[in-house]
């Protein structure tokens, strides 16, 4: 599971949240030896925190395959905006580290810096938001082939009294190394929140659920390519603190 491009809204009555989640990987069993290089196992650690200049947020993803750790990859944001205009400045890095040789063995993990605008929204009771980020993309270290665009969505919707949460992000960006020249990345997740059940403790922040990682011109197969759609998805738990 990569996470890539996600800002987490200020969907919350805190300033803060924290969650730890982790997703086993059904890649392989949906696409069996074209993806027998795949991870089984993904933790998430996830931080958003809102002050009165605006908010940071950042994610570390951790990969495990069969015996050891296969890589790791993190994204932080900085958002500006101390006015009341929903329209905030965004700047971001992205990077991480794959295991093996970075064909049919992962993810080739560029660190890329990002910086642009934002618009967020947040309804009244902080159950839903919709956050949409316009930004110049620069990769370094990627030979001839540095400047970038990327377009991200991110959305939250809690409903059912708080026991059902819909959320994820959606990213497109420009990559003249592909089919198309453009990569999207999409990962929308389906939770259901224990702790908004009846006779469960508030306290037990437990949520069940699922993610699934849909794209284009983004995993590679074991054979290297990486030119494809995919449909992955994950079965998951997240412990919010």
């Amino acid at each position: 599971m990569i996470l890539g491009g996600a800002l987490l809204l200020a969907a919350v009555s805190s300033s803060a949240q924290l969650n730890v989640q982790l997703h086993y990987d059904l890649g392989r069993a949906c696409y069996g030896s074209d993806l027998d290089n795949r991870q089984r196992l993904t933790a998430t650690v996830e931080n958003f925190t809102a002050d009165k200049w605006g908010s940071t947020y950042f994610f570390v993803d951790a990969d495990f395959g069969d015996q050891s750790m296969r890589g790791a990859y993190t994204e932080i944001s900085r958002e500006l905006q101390f006015w009341k205009f929903p329209l905030a400045f965004h700047v971001e890095y992205n990077g991480g580290l794959s295991y093996g040789s970075g064909k049919g063995d992962g993810y080739a993990f560029n660190n890329a810096y990002l910086g642009g605008l934002a618009y967020n929204w947040n309804s009244a009771d902080f159950t839903k938001g919709v956050s949409v980020q316009l930004m110049y993309k620069y990769l370094a270290k990627y030979g001839a082939y540095t400047n970038s665009w990327q377009l991200t969505g991110v959305w939250r919707n809690t409903f059912a009294n708080g026991i059902c949460t819909f959320s994820g992000f959606a990213d497109l960006w420009y990559d003249n190394t592909v089919s198309g020249n453009l990569i999207f990345l999409t990962e929308p997740q389906f939770w259901v929140n224990l702790y908004a059940l009846k006779r469960v403790s508030d306290d037990f922040k437990l949520s069940v659920g699922t993610e699934v990682e849909i794209s284009t011109n983004f995993v590679y197969s074991s054979t290297g390519a990486h030119d494809r759609f995919y449909a992955l998805p994950t079965l998951a738990c997240k412990w919010t603190f």
